[in-house]
């Protein structure tokens, strides 16, 4: 996220990652994603196509800004950047592959500035009347995770806070193949996963009861970010329009749970 351009959206938003995206292929259309229901439980251990995820499909990191969309620090480095998604009925499981290069991360504190480093974001809206929250990771394994509530709703709030604590966050297991730093960056060519499980009650303390998930459809974008390298670049699954943030929930796509099987 860029703390130097667009100081207006900074104060309106005042939260820490953003992006101006090239604008989509279609004005108005939105990718979707069809999560299936876990076959096995995933072991967290980074296996891309084994038993858990190997006919899960995946989805591509494909829409970056440039220097002419907005972002004047943006490089032509375009990593290749995939996610796959999988559910069970406790809770979603995310799985990032990225084949990358010039790779850093320093950020070691939880809530820290890992958008600086290479990392990668999930930010999901499960109910079409309420906020949205963003789980950004470094590669080193290291979270921010905040909750934004949608500022059209009237209802009760469960929390007031957008900061996700730290010990609630805690209930993130994550799983992450790089070393929890890496400085200097690796120029060289490099493969990286961050995979990690999200309990539905964490969602639920602060949405409330998410009810029946599959067949439900929630709202998401998957972003692929690093900042403070030698080729700085951010890309997103669902085009943004330029002069938005990562944070636009209008822009997310389309996440479909898959029915139960009868």
């Amino acid at each position: 996220m860029m703390r130097t351009w667009m100081p207006v959206i900074l104060a309106m938003l005042a939260i820490p990652s953003f992006l101006a995206a090239a604008p989509p292929d279609a004005p108005g259309a939105k990718p979707e994603y069809v999560a299936q229901r876990a076959p096995v439980t995933p072991s967290l251990k980074g296996e891309w196509d084994g038993p858990a995820w190997g006919k899960a499909p995946a989805l591509d990191i494909t829409h970056f800004f440039t220097k002419e969309t907005g972002m004047p620090t943006a490089s032509d480095f375009r990593p290749d950047a995939k996610a796959k998604v999988l559910y069970d009925d406790k809770g979603l499981y995310i799985h990032f592959l990225v084949n990358d290069q010039y790779v850093r991360c320093i950020e070691t504190k939880y809530h820290g500035k890992v958008w600086e480093d290479s990392a990668v974001e999930f930010f999901v809206k499960p109910k079409e009347e309420r906020g949205y929250f963003n789980f950004e990771i470094n590669c080193g394994g290291v979270m921010l995770l905040s909750y934004h509530e949608n500022p059209d709703y009237k209802g009760p709030v469960q929390n007031e806070e957008s900061s996700v604590p730290e010990e609630r966050a805690k209930a993130v297991t994550i799983f992450h193949s790089m070393p929890a730093t890496v400085d200097p960056e690796i120029a060289e060519k490099t493969t990286w996963h961050i995979e990690y499980f999200i309990p539905f009650d964490l969602l639920e303390e602060y949405i409330g009861p998410l009810g029946d998930v599959p067949g439900q459809v929630w709202h998401a974008n998957f972003y692929k970010i690093a900042e403070n390298n030698s080729h700085p670049h951010y890309g997103a699954w669902s085009p943004i329009l330029e002069g938005h943030s990562f944070h636009a929930p209008q822009f997310f796509g389309v996440l479909r749970f898959a029915p139960r099987k009868p």
